[in-house]
């Protein structure tokens, strides 16, 4: 029990300072003047008697406590003084005035488990990250008429993106395993972000404009190999489909946030609005973050334990003491005998190509084909990334029910990249072959297809983690690394087809189609979430 009595005249209000676990003891004592801070406040004098009561609770960890303040009282204010009260034995005690009771539980996420700390701002992380991605493609528009670039000028911009996350694929996914995914998500952030605002600046000259989104691929790259790192090792495998649909769903969203945001920026302040928003929003996630990872918030011990997949205490000079012997460790020549292994890579291929390319050419081709302005386009490229989230949710639930009752896990996850693969290619179809639909059946149909394409967080996207938790970030790595040649390749060569024979049904969509029913045919064959241990020897 601890009472504290402070009382301030002289026109000042008093702020308390950051609380600090300690051993509790009993005490009577006055506040040393170093542990207020004091601000001027004009023609008031403020009296405050402070009655703290601070209940202190042993966890099975060494030394982990925890201070619960409770019992606010709050008293009635007069215009020269008032009385605030906190006690948990003495309320009522005082006087007679009108008394409000709660507990002040600051932050918001300090009593949640870490994983879902961690789980919640890795998932805002991805959102930012989309919004960076799409800002361009809508951006794209404006700036091509500005700088009087063509469909292939265009395509070359934005598939310089994927040049640099093509390239930080594999190196993401060692330095997860290394350092920890929470370290290399954080450094991913901070570059991309960076580099989005540095876009405005460089547009004019084309090789530094194309620097500066390879950077942005660079940073966003790292980001589904330190996610994938952070959720095999922390999350059970009962909980993984939601996990991986929670943490990659926020790519769609960010899409929709990205896609809504743009076109009102863009009109408003002009193009180079949009780059300095959403790399700031970087920025500060970066700064959040801070908070979340240590997960010290005003109270918590300095010995507090720490999840074993994320190595705090570990100091850079060991991690890269271990990097010179690491790539040594990893089983490559075990990963590319395995089938399964060969099944995600080429999956993950064909799914980027109808991803990346209706990601960064949709817009135009509303704004073309249905002669819509600008808002009018980003409103319409909104659906499927929309519809996604729920589609994402209903995926994620239905996988992991399954998994719960007993049914095996390789044929959970061939379900789910069946109906990701199936679906955007049969909408495709139906949107290619000249039915004579009108303008906004297509484009409904594309979004439903679209939008299940999003079963493949449950299906693909979970194989990995399946497989081998040890080396998940960089099975990811090696497939991300190809699923990102579709967007240097495919992204430019959608913008040349489009010179050349100036149908989307050519440039677009046909491709895609291919590549889709391919890989369907690829995964049903030699897919398998069985636990691999990648040992030489096998």
């Amino acid at each position: 029990m601890a009472k504290l009595t402070v009382r301030a005249d002289n026109n000042n209000l008093l702020h308390f300072s950051q609380y600090r676990n300690h051993k509790v003891s009993i005490f009577n004592t006055s506040l040393r003047p170093q542990r207020l801070n004091l601000f001027l406040a004009q023609k008031h004098n403020l009296k405050f008697r402070v009655s703290c009561s601070i209940t202190e609770r042993e966890k099975k960890e060494a030394a982990k406590k925890q201070i619960i303040l409770n019992g606010l009282k709050v008293n009635e204010l007069g215009k020269n003084e008032g009385l605030i009260s906190t006690s948990g034995d003495e309320l009522g005690g005082e006087s007679g005035d009108n008394e409000v009771g709660f507990e002040w539980r600051w932050p918001p996420w300090k009593n949640l488990p870490q994983r879902y700390k961690l789980i919640g701002t890795t998932s805002l992380a991805f959102v930012i990250c989309n919004m960076d991605k799409v800002n361009l493609s809508i951006a794209i528009i404006p700036m091509s008429h500005q700088f009087g670039w063509n469909s292939s000028t265009a395509g070359l911009v934005q598939s310089s993106f994927f040049w640099g996350y093509a390239l930080s694929q594999l190196p993401g996914g060692w330095l997860s395993k290394i350092f920890g995914g929470s370290r290399v998500l954080e450094v991913g952030v901070l570059v991309w972000s960076l580099a989005t605002m540095l876009v405005p600046y460089l547009a004019g000259f084309m090789p530094a404009l194309i620097f500066s989104r390879i950077l942005v691929g660079i940073g966003e790259g790292v980001s589904p190999s330190a996610a994938t790192d952070l959720i095999a090792r922390t999350i059970p495998l009962e909980e993984r489909s939601r996990a991986v649909s929670f943490v990659f769903g926020g790519l769609s969203f960010g899409s929709v946030i990205g896609l809504l945001l743009a076109p009102p920026l863009i009109q408003n302040y002009g193009w180079e609005s949009v780059f300095y928003l959403f790399g700031f929003l970087g920025i500060a996630w970066f700064s959040g973050f801070q908070l979340v990872k240590e997960d010290r918030p005003w109270s918590l011990p300095e010995s507090m334990s720490w999840p074993p997949s994320f190595p705090r205490n570990k100091s850079l000079g060991s991690s890269l003491g271990e990097l010179n012997t690491s790539l040594k460790d990893v089983p490559w020549k075990a990963f590319f005998r395995s089938k399964a292994v060969w099944a995600m890579i080429y999956a993950h291929f064909c799914g980027s190509w109808g991803h990346y390319t209706c990601l960064s050419w949709l817009p135009t081709y509303f704004s073309e084909e249905l002669n819509l302005n600008l808002t009018e386009a980003a409103w319409v490229s909104v659906g499927p990334p929309l519809a996604s989230i729920l589609v994402t949710s209903i995926a994620s639930q239905f996988a992991d029910s399954l998994i719960s009752k007993g049914v095996d896990t390789s044929l959970v996850r061939k379900i789910c990249q069946t109906i990701a693969f199936l679906s955007p290619a049969t909408c495709m179809i139906l949107s290619s072959v000249d039915f004579g639909l009108p303008p906004w059946e297509v484009v409904t149909i594309l979004t439903g297809g679209l939008a299940l394409s999003s079963f493949a967080l449950s299906g693909l996207y979970c194989t990995h983690q399946d497989i081998s938790p040890e080396y998940a970030s960089i099975l990811l790595g090696i497939t991300n690394t190809v699923g990102a040649v579709p967007g240097i390749v495919g992204v430019a060569l959608t913008g040349y087809l489009l010179d050349s024979t100036h149908s989307w049904s050519i440039s677009l969509f046909a491709p895609s189609i291919f590549f889709y029913l391919t890989g369907t045919i690829v995964w049903l064959a030699f897919a398998s979430s069985k636990p691999q241990s990648f040992s030489e020897g096998d």
